[in-house]
């Protein structure tokens, strides 16, 4: 039984990618069982796929831009007339060679060239949408696809047929939530009592996020203790930054990380108060399984502004508070915190709604789908 995913463009189609190729190892335990990616080179390590045993292969992968400025014109043509067309002869060699049973694809502009293939050799395809508008990518393949898989029950049906549509969720790695306290305490070295605030801004980090927290970063640490995630290209500078603005008796309530792997980003889960982050799908659906509260700040430079859709039908019920980038400042971020941590029955409201909106299972509602069809 041959399987190949595609997808890409960040950590949020890969690391969903992971969690069924789990689920899918846990249904068929036979040896022949073989798992296959091809997608682009991305900046994100696709170390988290071949630890899985999936093999992987690069392909070279188109991006269409959507907002004009010369450079994006040329960019696009370049894409257009180069990039995409490689792609699409590189995974057209890969799909005939490798001959995989299915393909599952994250979506992504990463996904085009391989599901363009699978659909010209007859491969069968399954296809993941994460957000509540689906992408371009995802808007075209959908036609080839037998199976769509959604992540939110409002996808309107004139992105997709209503007929091979299926509510899910997004597939989260279980290992997230099963982050032990004492271990975590352990790990970061905490041991104040302090409500403990994580900061996140996915797989890449959220520079503007960071430049917000920086200017309040010592009235927090007065209250709080914190873990923040900036990213690695962020982190020399998050660190230097640091250094000059923090007192000295709060520096052991600021952890900061470039980047939390799955095992670090679980403990820190477990011990988190509350949680602020950029709104993609993986991580509201992380957040929700792990019924904590949150703040969520949508990319506004997201694509259809998917982020915001997602994240006001996230919060709709009382599940977490939004602030959108434009009213971002130092200080209305900081009095919202200290807003919710003054209001103890609204953070548990915001804990029960998370977990009513949480979809633990779509990974594994997702792989046995996929061993049903290929065992018939």
């Amino acid at each position: 039984m041959k399987i190949l995913f595609t997808g890409g463009g960040t950590g949020g189609h890969i690391f969903p990618i992971v969690s069924v190729a789990r689920e899918l190892k846990k249904y068929y335990s036979k040896e022949d069982l073989y798992l296959f990616f091809a997608g682009p080179r991305e900046e994100i390590p696709l170390t988290d796929l071949t630890r899985e045993g999936i093999k992987v292969k690069r392909i070279i992968a188109g991006k269409i831009r959507r907002y004009f400025t010369i450079g994006s014109l040329f960019q696009n043509l370049f894409d257009i007339f180069f990039k995409i067309p490689i792609g699409i002869i590189q995974a057209f060699f890969y799909v005939f060679f490798l001959a995989p049973d299915l393909i599952f694809s994250k979506g992504g502009y990463g996904s085009f060239s391989t599901v363009l293939a699978g659909k010209f050799l007859g491969t069968p395809v399954f296809l993941h949408e994460s957000d509540t508008i689906p992408g371009l990518t995802n808007r075209f393949t959908a036609k080839f696809a037998l199976e769509i898989f959604v992540s939110f029950p409002t996808l309107k049906t004139e992105y997709f047929p209503q007929e091979r549509m299926l509510f899910v969720g997004n597939p989260i790695r279980q290992t997230l939530l099963q982050g032990n306290e004492e271990e975590a305490r352990a790990f970061f070295k905490i041991d104040s009592q302090k409500p403990l605030i994580l900061i996140l801004g996915g797989s890449q980090g959220a520079q503007r996020i960071n430049d917000v927290i920086y200017k309040v970063l010592n009235e927090l640490l007065v209250n709080f203790e914190i873990i923040h995630q900036v990213g690695p290209k962020n982190f020399s500078e998050g660190r230097a930054l640091a250094e000059v603005l923090i007192n000295k008796d709060s520096e052991k309530y600021y952890h900061l990380y470039p980047f939390l792997n799955e095992q670090e980003l679980g403990l820190a889960m477990v011990l988190s108060n509350l949680i602020i982050s950029r709104a993609g799908s993986g991580s509201i659906f992380e957040i929700a399984a792990a019924g904590k509260p949150s703040i969520l700040i949508p990319l506004p430079e997201a694509a259809q502004n998917h982020q915001l859709e997602n994240t006001y039908l996230f919060a709709e019920n009382g599940a977490s508070l939004v602030i959108e980038e434009a009213n971002l400042t130092p200080h209305f971020l900081l009095d919202r915190i200290k807003y919710l941590f003054s209001h103890p029955t609204q953070l548990k409201e915001m804990e029960r709604e998370a977990k009513a909106f949480s979809k633990p299972k779509a990974s594994d509602v997702i792989a046995g789908y996929i061993i049903e069809y290929l065992s018939r």
